[in-house]
């Protein structure tokens, strides 16, 4: 089994560096041609079915994708981002000392329950509930998941464990970039 996971094509509020959560973004020109290009490579996988967000960013790029595949979509919230509550919207300045920029958020071990965002532990949660119903019901298939860079930390942790000092780091992902997984 091939678990391959892929972050939705960009949008407006990448480039402007908001923080997008839940808010129901649109891919913008960019993200389309990257989702097009990203097809390419997806073209050339052995896959099933493809799982996703729901939120329009990760569904357009989803679309996109399945274009030459013509396979199932599962949309389903369980890989839909992180919400970031009254952050979102907010501009996620570089080298800046807020919260979002401090790992705080990200920190297991203070698990931060403040300004409506998400917990970590809540998001680490759905995904390795839905990780693991996948593993046992599809374990011969081999699965894309459309999904975005928060939930992207929540499966590199799957994968990859939680590190010692609770940060869940990022997997990295660029938009429109893929990431396998071997089950």
């Amino acid at each position: 089994m091939k678990i391959y996971i892929i972050r939705h094509g960009q949008t407006d509020w990448n480039v402007q560096r908001k923080i997008q959560g839940t808010s129901d973004i649109e891919l913008n020109s960019t993200g389309i041609k990257q989702s097009e290009e990203a097809r390419k490579i997806v073209k050339e996988l052995e896959l099933d079915f493809i799982t996703c967000s729901p939120l329009k960013r990760a569904r357009k790029t989803a679309e996109i994708l399945n274009k030459d595949k013509n396979l199932e979509i599962i949309y389903d919230e369980s890989f839909s981002e992180r919400n970031f509550g009254n952050y979102e919207g907010f501009v996620i300045k570089k080298d800046s000392e807020d919260i979002y920029n401090s790992q705080a958020l990200f920190d297991l071990n203070l698990d931060l329950d403040i300004n409506n965002v998400e917990p970590i532990s809540k998001v680490l949660e759905r995904v390795t509930k839905r990780l693991d119903e996948i593993k046992d019901k599809y374990n011969e298939k081999n699965i894309l998941i459309v999904t975005h860079g928060g939930v992207s930390r929540a499966i590199n942790a799957y994968f990859n464990g939680i590190p010692e000092d609770g940060i869940i780091i990022s997997a990295n992902l660029d938009n429109c970039e893929i990431r396998e997984f071997d089950v």
